[in-house]
């Protein structure tokens, strides 16, 4: 009896069916079967599947007539892919103007953060401008818990259907009755397909669920937005191939102790990827802020030590944000560094440069608390002056003027760094009345050309000379 070798026989064999197991909950494929998953390490989620193939395809892939061929760029119309306003401004700001029909946007975020509140608000917004019904399904409620959110917000109409589902044939099955403009599906971890491996929720339910929606979604020109879970480090939970198979991917973020809301664009072919929206949470629901710059700064009858305004960009957005520190009492040993919405190591190391490079300030033996107003994280670089003149502020008991800003960066010699869009951030600090502005060399309105009205921007190199220029304005 001989054996078979050769090239022949090994791509014989290369083509018989081969074991192969993968982890359903995180797509890791481990040469074997184990009880728990080596790599997110989840028990009995490691499947076992057949793949079938050469494991290197030497066959030549022969050319076919295209179903459709090729045209010049100037003969294709762009109109189909033109956005369609939701009626949400915010929302349509991130997008890009609004969404373009076959579209499929991915909105992450936390439980409880407000996404099935929003998406039912855009989904009510499109039933009553567009002409066209909208179709929200919900696999995690039942339609009167949906009905009921919907009453309280005001958000019913006779073209907003809802349904409750957990099979992606029964969701295909009301596209079919319904044929909406708009398809809202909450959330897609939740849908399964029986003709797929793993459990709902699992890695190949997830990349099976949402390939079958971007087809069905480019083939009848529906809008389409998917709710999505995240993880505890705040990314988009399943395969990576999620967020490459949808057009549009969307953080909403938010803290559940304020009410401020922000969508934030991650992925846009239609747009921008870094415009963010800004919406306020009320017991009504959910409404965007044109201007929420209001939120983040407190209004003192008269000037109060330790506090400093900056401008935070966030996406292309200018943020007016108030900066307070507190500055506690002596202790031994290793003093409390307390942030909130601030960075903490970049408050480290604007403590640090203080202690080094000004006189009358000791901190390294005292206790410093740090925060920004309104539940904004402000974690940019670009508010290093404004942390560090709200501390020498507290520290000193020097009260700075109300109507200045602080905006640049602070190196580890003390010297003030350029930032970018200043001109634009100053121009939103004058809109809102601020007088004072210091900046970094060469971003003032001599080195820019652009002078915002009614405001006074002085350049300064460093942080001793920012100190001083600022007790001076607090004391005119």
């Amino acid at each position: 009896m001989t054996s078979r070798s050769g090239p022949r026989a090994t791509a014989a064999r290369s083509r018989e069916p081969r074991p192969a197991f993968e982890c359903d909950a995180c797509g890791h494929q481990p040469p074997k079967w184990v009880g728990r998953c080596p790599e997110c390490g989840e028990w009995g989620s490691v499947i076992e599947s057949t793949l079938t193939g050469p494991v290197v395809s030497g066959r030549v892939v022969s050319s076919r007539m295209p179903a459709e061929p090729a045209r010049p760029i100037s003969t294709i119309s762009a109109a189909p892919a033109k956005a369609r306003p939701t009626g949400v401004a915010e929302l349509d700001r991130v997008l890009g103007g609004g969404l373009v029909p076959g579209a499929v946007v991915l909105l992450a975020g936390e439980p409880g953060v407000g996404k099935s509140t929003l998406l039912l608000d855009v989904a009510q917004q499109w039933a009553a401008g567009s002409g066209t019904p909208s179709l929200v399904v919900s696999g995690e409620e039942s339609v009167s818990q949906v009905r009921l959110r919907a009453e309280r917000m005001g958000a019913l109409h006779d073209q907003l259907y809802l349904a409750a589902e957990n099979d992606l044939g029964a969701v295909l099955g009301h596209l079919d009755a319904v044929k909406p403009g708009l398809l809202v599906l909450d959330s897609v971890q939740t849908i399964s397909t029986p003709g797929t491996e793993g459990v709902p929720g699992g890695v190949t339910q997830v990349r099976a669920v949402t390939a079958a929606l971007v087809s069905i979604a480019k083939e009848r020109n529906i809008a389409t937005v998917l709710v999505g879970h995240v993880t505890k480090d705040g990314q988009v939970a399943g395969p990576r191939v999620l967020e490459h198979l949808v057009d549009v991917v969307l953080h909403f973020e938010g803290d559940k102790h304020s009410s401020l809301r922000m969508v934030r664009g991650v992925k846009n072919r239609f747009g921008a990827a870094d415009e963010v929206g800004c919406f306020e949470m009320h017991e009504g629901g959910i409404t965007s802020l044109a201007d929420p710059s209001g939120l983040f700064l407190t209004r003192y009858a008269e000037a109060v030590p330790g506090t400093c305004v900056t401008v935070a960009m966030e996406g292309r957005r200018a943020l007016l944000t108030e900066v307070q520190a507190l500055i506690g009492a002596t202790v031994a040993g290793s003093p409390r560094r307390t942030v909130s919405g601030l960075d903490g190591a970049r408050l480290a190391m604007v403590l640090a440069v203080l202690q080094r490079r000004t006189e009358r300030l000791t901190l390294h033996d005292r206790e410093v608390f740090a925060a920004t107003v309104g539940g904004i994280r402000v974690v940019e670089p670009a508010a290093d002056l404004a942390v560090a003149l709200a501390v020498a502020s507290g520290g000193l008991n020097l009260a700075i003027a109300p109507r200045l800003v602080a905006i640049g960066e602070v190196g580890l010699t003390g010297e003030v760094r350029r930032v970018g869009a200043v001109p634009r951030r100053l121009a939103e600090a004058a809109r809102l009345g601020f007088r004072f502005a210091l900046v970094p060399p060469g971003c003032g309105p001599e080195s820019t050309g652009v002078k915002p009205e009614n405001m006074r921007v002085t350049e300064v190199t460093d942080v001793r000379a920012a100190l001083q220029w600022a007790a001076k304005v607090s004391a005119e």
